[in-house]
């Protein structure tokens, strides 16, 4: 070596110096180092989802992606024999129950995104890594070809178990729905039958005849409450909407309706009804029946007993807008932008011995039934004014 000329040296001394930093540079090595930049474009991409995003914090956004992007930059490192390799390219490996992937996947779920967004995310958290690494000079090359290739069984086998955690909690939650459906269902039809075999007795009693005539009505009302929001979620399940006819109609009389039916399946809750403006104009008026009593039904659930469950509707030049305001528990704030998909019911208070009367549908179908009026519905929870849902419909 004794030899060698200095240039030799130089030269030698600067080509071992490259080798050794393209090395340093492989994909894990700029995942850790870069985890931040990534991240941001993860959220980046995140909100142009829309509306299931847009009262979502950076924070929840991200929720467990950097954990995602640490388990990657591992795996990658981790020495993976013959049969490891093939055990993960059939899904044999995947991580358990309480993995990052899989809390992602619960999350995402709970936050309202679908599966085709799911995957979305996944497919840009690729193509943002890939991107980057190669714009930062540490191009792919023989030497860490082998890199992409763990990348991208990495980001593969987290997908993997996303979708998993996010299919279990779809089960869930239809298992869950068809239990509430039975449960609730089979008490009005129980009533209704009792009532069929009260009434077909002769000699009864007008007074008890009359009991068992609001008995009827109330089962009637909550039986109808839920066929209707089934029928309702399935038109938009199949990509309907809520089709709606408009004619002219009173929405005063429409909301002394509504307050009736939410009445009848809650004989113990009391509402109050402040009207102000023009309330005659061209709408569907069975439509928004069914929308203002599944707020009036939401409200007297979910409100505290014996405060009144207050009821405003006013009726403006352009629009009208109809408030339902309760006194209940705050909303928790990461519950608000979930409250409006199908399904999805607000926890119950601790104590609260109140039974179960929802499907989780009737948010979700008043929203559909603003919207399909060209209008909106928007949801405000604290303790200095209680809960209030208000809803716009423009006139025209």
């Amino acid at each position: 070596m004794s030899d060698l000329t200095p240039v030799v040296w130089v030269m030698l001394v600067a080509s071992c110096t490259a080798a050794v930093t393209f090395r340093a540079m492989n994909l894990s090595t700029f995942i850790t180092r870069n985890k931040e930049q990534i991240l941001v474009e993860w959220e980046a991409f995140a909100t142009t989802f829309g509306a299931v995003t847009d009262d979502m914090s950076g924070e929840e956004l991200r929720d467990h992606a950097g954990e995602i992007l640490e388990f990657v930059a591992k795996d990658i490192e981790q020495e993976e024999s013959t049969a490891e390799t093939e055990a993960k390219s059939k899904g044999q490996n995947n991580d358990p129950d309480d993995s990052a992937s899989s809390t992602h996947g619960k999350l995402r779920y709970a936050s309202g995104f679908t599966l085709l967004q799911l995957i979305a995310e996944y497919r840009a958290l690729r193509a943002s890594v890939l991107k980057l690494w190669q714009l930062d000079d540490a191009a792919v090359s023989a030497d860490n070809a082998d890199d992409v290739m763990r990348f991208n069984e990495a980001i593969d086998q987290s997908l993997a178990d996303a979708a998993v955690a996010y299919n279990d909690k779809v089960n869930e939650t239809r298992d869950l729905f068809l239990a509430i459906l039975g449960h609730d269902l089979r008490s009005p039809l129980a009533a209704t039958a009792l009532v069929g075999t009260y009434l077909s007795q002769a000699g009864e009693p007008d007074d008890k005849i009359r009991q068992i005539g609001v008995r009827l009505k109330r089962s009637a009302a909550t039986m109808a409450g839920m066929v209707n929001d089934l029928l309702g979620l399935a038109r938009t399940q199949l990509g309907d909407g809520i089709p709606i006819e408009r004619q002219e109609c009173d929405l005063l009389q429409i909301c002394n309706w509504a307050i009736e039916d939410a009445n009848a399946a809650h004989p113990r809750a009391h509402f109050e009804l402040n009207a102000s403006g023009e309330l005659i104009g061209m709408f569907d008026g069975a439509r928004l029946q069914q929308l203002l009593t599944n707020l009036a039904n939401n409200a007297a659930q979910y409100g505290v007993p014996g405060k009144p469950i207050i009821v405003d509707i006013a009726g403006e030049a352009s629009r009208v807008l109809l408030k339902v305001r309760n006194r209940g528990a705050v909303i928790p704030k990461n519950v608000l932008p979930t409250l409006f998909t199908s399904l999805v019911q607000l926890p119950e208070e601790e104590g609260n011995e109140r039974p179960r009367s929802s499907l989780g549908l009737g948010l979700f179908i008043a929203k559909q039934i603003a919207l399909a009026h060209g209008g909106d519905i928007d949801v405000v929870s604290n303790e200095a004014n209680g809960t209030v849902f208000t809803v716009e419909v423009p006139r025209q």
